[in-house]
């Protein structure tokens, strides 16, 4: 596995660092080398890497959420108000909708195997726009309007939402008890007890770390350990209790922020060296589980399927900021912050094929090209249009 390890950081960094040459988003060249790495092609990953690439990708989540809490200005968020909020799952409904109306029609699919697929692609990617909103908030841009904020915290919720409509789905089809009022009610009782549970935990190591000395690297410890344990207790409580361990996690940061600034300034920094490392490890291990000739053999209609509903999930975003004193500029690069896909995708985009759901192959088979044209095209829109469509405030 070691072996496997320095291929997947050597190659990833290289490819990143070539694709960034091309002035392209460096994701690109690091999901070429989990392709080239990859089972379906070069095969020079080791199965016992393979066999906890969904954790690896899962602490590499873990790692940038953690930095999106201890950086978040919940000030600016505040001051978005409504549009904040149904960022959270408006856009995901209109996206999902999108692709119950076009899926049957171009991929001759049922309306219920439609929806699975629509909350499959549904969810946007946090290990994608986190990191460019955390950037785009460190260089003051956009952030009069809360803009960076709006798009982060959002994008965190939305995965939520998304992956509860999949579960519901996935049970329909199965013969399960699907979309149930258990099911629905879950949804925000996850979202708020996650981020409580989150804000407790940060206001508690706010006062440890007040009164107990110690070097910041071992609060990043304690911190990201915490933080494996929260994300371990929503799977421990599932089908208990409904929690949202991400949001748990995002949650810690955002506690420890307010009560404990300057140490979250401090521990901010340190994460953002440790993203430096799973950013690799995530996008390669996550381009090694894309299946090019799944994308081969679908042809041009799946592309249409999922591009079809992206611009639904565009409508979705402009219904969200539409009345809120964001300029034309500003919701056109909100409806761009909201394009890239990939981790989620990777995550479930296999699971109605394993339960042996007739649907299960041409779901893969849309999440495979959903990441393929999304993630780079997303990140490369964010990157190229964010100086001309936000306005920039020195930050302080």
């Amino acid at each position: 596995m070691l072996t496997s390890l320095g291929l997947v950081l050597l190659l990833g960094m290289a490819l990143g660092a070539l694709a960034k040459r091309l002035n392209l988003p460096a994701l690109v060249g690091m999901l070429i080398a989990g392709m080239i790495l990859g089972p379906y092609a070069l095969d020079l990953l080791s199965d016992s890497l393979l066999n906890i690439s969904a954790d690896l990708r899962q602490l590499a989540l873990i790692i940038i959420l953690t930095r999106a809490g201890l950086s978040l200005d919940v000030a600016a968020l505040k001051r978005v108000g409504r549009p904040a909020v149904l960022m959270c799952f408006v856009p995901a409904c209109f996206e999902i909708l999108g692709m119950t109306l076009l899926a049957p029609r171009l991929l001759g699919v049922s309306t219920l195997d439609a929806a699975i697929m629509g909350a499959v692609v549904g969810a946007v990617s946090p290990a994608v726009i986190v990191p460019r909103m955390i950037r785009l908030s460190e260089e003051g841009w956009g952030m009069d309007r809360g803009i960076p904020q709006l798009i982060l915290a959002g994008a965190s919720v939305d995965d939520v939402f998304v992956i509860v409509m999949f579960t519901a789905f996935t049970g329909l089809a199965s013969g399960g008890t699907g979309l149930t009022a258990g099911a629905v009610l879950g949804i925000p009782a996850s979202i708020l007890t996650g981020v409580a549970a989150g804000l407790l935990l940060g206001w508690l190591l706010a006062q440890w770390f007040g009164r107990v000395h110690m070097r910041d690297s071992v609060k990043v410890v304690i911190l990201l350990s915490l933080a494996f344990l929260l994300v371990a207790a929503e799977d421990a409580l599932e089908g208990i209790f409904p929690f949202s361990g991400l949001l748990a996690v995002m949650g810690a940061g955002v506690g420890l922020q307010k009560w404990r600034t300057v140490v979250a300034q401090r521990l901010s920094l340190k994460f953002s060296k440790l993203w430096v490392a799973a950013e690799v490890a995530l996008f390669v291990l996550v381009g090694a589980a894309v299946d090019l000739r799944y994308a081969l053999s679908a042809g041009v209609m799946a592309i249409l399927a999922v591009l079809g509903a992206l611009c639904f999930r565009a409508v979705g975003v402009l219904v969200c900021v539409s009345g809120a004193h964001f300029s034309g500029k500003e919701k056109l690069f909100c409806v761009l912050g909201y394009l890239p896909k990939a981790t989620v995708q990777a995550a479930i985009g296999g699971v109605p094929l394993a339960m042996g759901l007739g649907c299960g192959q041409i779901v893969l088979t849309v999440a495979v090209i959903a990441i393929l044209v999304t993630a780079p095209l997303g990140a490369l829109a964010i990157d190229r249009s964010y100086s001309k469509l936000l306005t920039q405030r020195p930050p302080e």
